[in-house]
């Protein structure tokens, strides 16, 4: 499917780009956390908490992306006429994302 890409894609804002870069450098200092974690031999429990952590902070990323794109991207597919396409591609989406 070809929703939301290249002509379909409506931009990001600097605001939004400059939002989403910080929670995943956050994230991937998380990461790195945890890998100086398990380098240090550290108790499970906890490594598994910063696990838990790093997923919880991934699934607001994602869900601020999939609510950007119902926003944007799909409100101007449903005025393009191309409304059924970009539904159906968030939920095969959706579909994989909670697997």
């Amino acid at each position: 499917m070809e929703n939301c890409h290249d002509d379909q894609m409506v931009p990001r804002s600097e605001e939004e780009i400059t939002d989403l870069t910080k929670r995943l450098r956050r994230i991937e200092g998380q990461v790195r956390g945890i890998q100086k974690m398990v380098e240090e031999d550290r108790y499970c429990i906890d490594i598994l908490t910063q696990i838990m952590a790093v997923e919880a902070a991934m699934k607001k990323v994602s869900f601020s992306l999939i609510e950007r794109h119902a926003n944007h991207c799909m409100l101007k597919a449903v005025k393009d006429n191309n409304g059924q396409e970009s539904v159906s591609e968030l939920m095969d989406v959706i579909k994989r994302y909670v697997k």
